[in-house]
């Protein structure tokens, strides 16, 4: 009985730790191999220990220029999921009074979702396009004479729809975060004379810091690895760290492509990093 009672919370986490090996590591041990093959037009795959993937990766102008955008468009997405996704959770958890109104307006934020990324980036063709409606509207309003051309396939459409598929994402743990938060130390705040201003920069956000730290590792590290938005709302005119994986991956070099994920995926690691040095979610939790 003393070994069964030993042995039970090992069977008991068995199968999570089952699922995890089969679904998380081996995959990235896969990839961690095949980013030392060697390759050729005519062979896909070489079975050898090389470290030619990782220097051409390291050695190519066009890496770091391609990773200077993505990072540029992560932290510009950042700061604007930040903002729309605070703001949102905050009227939610503070101004919206009934939990089934807050159910109700949580599940129209979540509209969007219902339907596929590239259906979602498509819509925004006939929106931004040169004939499309806002530059109808722009013309109409006397604002413009021509039709504006960076509306569409330039990194403000990229950028617009990633703040269109991840703001959610930001939004969702701020709001968990909000409505945890006990109400007594906000009528505490006010009682001292502390502004609305104050109340939020000193009690709030603070409190906030876990579902701070966790969208923003949502969005991060999304943007980082995400072509589908660059491949649709870019054409083809703008680059990104996943177009580049992505394109390699279709021209069949699966080791320089393997050894670009590992790369990203160091990158991304690094970023996540950095954030839980800033906020420590375990403990805040």
């Amino acid at each position: 009985m003393q070994i069964r009672s030993r042995l039970a919370p090992y069977f008991q986490v068995a199968p999570l730790t089952l699922v995890f090996f089969v679904f998380f590591l081996l995959p990235i041990v896969l990839v961690v191999v095949v980013s030392f093959f060697d390759y050729q037009s005519y062979q896909i795959l070489i079975p050898a220990f090389t470290l030619q993937n990782y220097s051409d990766v390291f050695s190519s102008n066009v890496t770091y220029r391609t990773y200077a955008i993505t990072i540029r468009f992560c932290l510009m997405v950042w700061i604007l999921t930040l903002v729309l996704g605070f703001t949102i959770a905050y009227f939610l958890a503070f101004h919206v009074r009934t939990l089934t109104w807050q159910i109700v307006l949580f599940l129209v934020c979540t509209i969007p979702f219902w339907t596929s990324n590239v259906i979602r980036m498509i819509a925004w063709i006939p929106l931004l396009g040169r004939n499309g409606l806002a530059n109808a509207a722009l013309q109409q309003l006397g604002l413009v004479e021509e039709p504006v051309e960076w509306l569409l396939y330039s990194e403000f459409s990229v950028i617009l729809g990633y703040v269109h598929l991840y703001t959610l994402f930001m939004m969702v743990p701020i709001f968990n975060s909000m409505i945890r938060i006990d109400r007594s130390l906000l009528e505490a705040a006010s009682d001292g004379g502390a502004s609305g201003w104050q109340t939020l920069w000193h009690v709030i956000i603070p409190l906030c810091k876990p579902g701070l730290a966790i969208g923003s590792i949502f969005v991060l590290a999304i943007v980082m690895g995400d072509f589908v938005t660059v491949n649709v709302l870019g054409g083809g005119q703008i680059a990104s760290v996943g177009k580049a994986i992505a394109t390699e991956l279709s021209y069949l070099q699966f080791p320089p492509a393997a050894a670009n994920a590992m790369v990203l995926l160091a990158v991304v690691i690094l970023m996540i990093v950095a954030l839980m040095r800033i906020v420590d979610v375990r403990k805040e939790l």
